[in-house]
């Protein structure tokens, strides 16, 4: 793995501490320290939002409004600014960023924020061939009430490429992780699926890993082409119920999913 990728995590009271990538895969890891489990009920509530590097009014009162509850909020395009991190830092146990690139003041990427410390956290880079750009994604791992991992992916796919070469070499690695995984798995994010050949790529990833994917009776979310960009897929889980929140305060809209136990 390219030594320059990692991650930072935000934690309150703490200072950003910059983590490395794992020396071992989740599968093949020992004595992983077990920490304490995500504090889930019947319901395990999630929000996937590719925030727009907040550049837009009311971001914050949408997060606040509709991830209060959440025990997962995995965002996309989150810039690193002080209001986020004080905002993610005073409502979650910690949140998780990968730096994909540099904006002026602070480093943009996925970003996310649990109601619990990951027990594992793999920080992936891919780069946009014709910007230069990259992209990010991050796997992070939470135990689970029951005893459980959740392996949970958060992803912003590459958008402008020929084909579909680099598309899929984004996905080859987290494949990899997700294939091997023994407990349930949440794979959501921005697929920027806006072409036939991506979004066959796409589901045919997700069948290959077993992965079904989140449907919305009402769907509003952001379409490109036609296409929908933003996805969750999940295994080893129920959908209870699933949402497309419709707001100005993105170009996005974000999805409020709820699982209960399989």
């Amino acid at each position: 793995m390219n030594k320059k990728t990692y991650s930072m995590r935000y934690t309150a009271g703490q200072p950003a501490e910059r983590i490395a990538p794992p020396a071992a895969l989740l599968h093949v890891g020992q004595a992983l320290s077990p920490g304490e489990p995500l504090p889930v009920q019947q319901r395990l509530r999630v929000l996937v939002w590719n925030i727009f590097k907040q550049q837009r009014a009311d971001w914050q009162s949408v997060l606040r409004i509709f991830g209060r509850d959440a025990h997962l909020v995995l965002l996309q395009e989150a810039q690193a600014t002080p209001e986020l991190v004080q905002f993610a830092t005073a409502n979650y146990m910690a949140a998780d960023q990968v730096p994909a690139f540099m904006l002026p003041l602070h480093p943009s990427g996925v970003m996310t924020l649990a109601a619990a410390h990951p027990t594992y956290c793999c920080p992936l880079l891919e780069r946009e061939p014709l910007l230069r750009l990259a992209k990010s994604a991050l796997i992070t791992a939470y135990p689970l009430p029951d005893n459980q991992m959740l392996m949970v992916v958060n992803v912003h796919a590459v958008n402008f490429s020929f084909g579909i070469d680099v598309y899929s070499k984004q996905l080859g690695p987290i494949g990899d992780q997700v294939m091997h995984h023994k407990g349930p798995v949440i794979l959501a994010g921005d697929f920027n699926a806006w072409s036939r050949q991506r979004i066959n790529a796409l589901y045919r990833f997700a069948r290959e890993m077993g992965l079904r994917e989140v449907h919305f009776t009402d769907d509003y979310r952001r379409k490109a082409f036609g296409r929908p960009l933003d996805f969750v897929f999940y295994r080893g889980m129920n959908v209870a119920e699933a949402a497309v929140l419709v707001t100005r305060a993105s170009d996005h809209n974000p999805l409020l999913v709820e699982f209960s136990a399989d």
